[in-house]
């Protein structure tokens, strides 16, 4: 590998990725990684390769971040979100070029691509004080009683990103997670996991308490498997599991009565209105009857 040179003719800093675990940046555990290139073969980065050791740890840290993360009032819940687009924003030309490289798009494709995933990561932090009156509300029975259905997050829960949608895409699926209360284990792209990672580096500077998100780069399918098996993991997203790798871990989070969310039988349109699906998908409803004062 050759070392990239500036147009100055000094050597390039290189920049090294890092795992995002429990609001830290540890290498993988095992010191390995794994090449990164673009649409033409050319390397761009060497990115961490996580091991089961990593998923573990992610998860635990993710168990004890949610206390605080589902606590905090749904307000304060959309101001932090709201705080990490302010930070992509200010980072949209890092984030275009790494789309670009990633995904092999012009540039104006990956500044529009960048654009559509701020403005995604929006939309969903002006949903967080909304959620709970549009899937809740009083119900009406017979008898003298209130009854009242609210929402709450169904705890951890493990991300697959898109593995060809490196940011609006992965912003998609991690975004509706984090809405409701839950905190979140992602891995990222196999083949282009740098927006991921730099990602990381925007919840970590924002006001994100560490371990409401884990971001773990490398094999899908050598994270993947421990995360589905896992106990202290609630639900799953299958998004980024393709060929018959979705089948098996929803086999294997069957064991341990997970809740799955399925990829698509197509193509995913991630440019497509969102709708509330993939944020009720973790949500729990909470029913709470009350004697009705005289």
């Amino acid at each position: 590998m050759s070392t990239p040179e500036t147009s100055r003719g000094r050597l390039a800093v290189l920049k090294t990725y890092k795992l995002y675990v429990g609001g830290k940046f540890p290498r993988s555990e095992s010191g390995r990684v794994y090449e990164v290139t673009d649409g033409k073969g050319q390397w761009l980065a060497n990115a961490p390769l996580a091991s089961r050791k990593d998923a573990r740890d992610a998860v635990v840290a993710a168990r004890k971040a949610f206390g605080g993360w589902s606590g905090a009032t749904a307000y304060n819940r959309g101001q932090i979100l709201y705080r990490i687009a302010e930070m992509l924003e200010g980072r949209r030309e890092q984030f275009a070029a790494e789309v670009a490289a990633a995904e092999g798009l012009s540039k104006a494709k990956a500044q529009a691509a960048t654009d559509a995933a701020i403005d995604r990561w929006v939309w969903y932090a002006g949903w967080s004080d909304k959620l709970a009156q549009v899937v809740g509300g009083a119900n009406p029975v017979a008898g003298p009683f209130f009854n009242l259905s609210t929402p709450e997050p169904t705890g951890v829960v493990a991300v697959l990103a898109p593995q060809r949608s490196s940011l609006l895409g992965l912003v998609s699926v991690l975004a509706p997670v984090l809405v409701g209360g839950n905190t979140a284990v992602v891995v990222t792209s196999r083949d282009a996991p740098l927006p991921a990672l730099s990602l990381a580096e925007v919840l970590a500077t924002s006001d994100l308490p560490g371990g409401v998100v884990g971001v773990l780069s490398g094999d899908t399918a050598e994270i993947a498997r421990p995360l589905a098996a896992h106990q202290d993991v609630n639900a799953i997203d299958l998004a980024g599991a393709e060929g018959g790798l979705a089948a098996e871990l929803e086999a294997a989070a069957a064991e341990n009565l997970k809740r799955v969310l399925r990829p698509t039988a197509g193509p995913a349109d991630w440019t497509a209105d969102p709708g509330l699906e993939r944020m009720t998908a973790f949500l729990e409803t909470k029913t709470v009857w009350h004697p009705v004062g005289a």
